[in-house]
């Protein structure tokens, strides 16, 4: 219950995260936008019609552009690790947990075939009592 707790919370907040970005990312020009408006300004450049300002504003919401794609894949990079980094963990738990429920199994299989071989239980090794009379 307390793992389970545990990685709600750990989601609850990379779900914050997320939105946080998102809404800062929304502030912004989508990239589709920011593209469109600098086709256009490459087209007039060709005419001989646009400014060198308007040519220095259009890189710099590039470079905006660019550290905001950047920013956010860093992002989605590294929760993707840390999921992976639970994941991992949870599994090695997992694996330990079964490793000691093959632990005990085998301690009991081990103590049930210990028993059922013991000489009182076999008979096997025991001779019938005939067969030491006639020797």
């Amino acid at each position: 219950l307390a793992k389970t707790l545990s990685r709600y919370e750990i989601q609850n907040a990379d779900d914050h995260t997320t939105l946080d970005l998102a809404e800062k990312t929304q502030d912004h020009i989508s990239n589709k936008e920011l593209l469109e408006i600098i086709q256009c300004k490459l087209e007039e450049v060709k005419s001989d019609n646009v400014s060198v300002e308007s040519l220095i504003s259009i890189e710099e919401q590039l470079k905006k552009a660019l550290s905001v794609t950047r920013a956010r894949k860093t992002e989605l990079i590294m929760e993707h690790v840390k999921t992976l980094q639970d994941k991992e963990k949870l599994l090695e738990e997992e694996n330990q947990v079964l490793a000691r429920q093959m632990r005990e199994m085998k301690k009991v299989l081990g103590t049930e075939d210990e028993r059922a071989m013991s000489p009182e239980n076999s008979f096997g090794s025991k001779q019938p009592e005939t067969l030491r009379l006639l020797k």
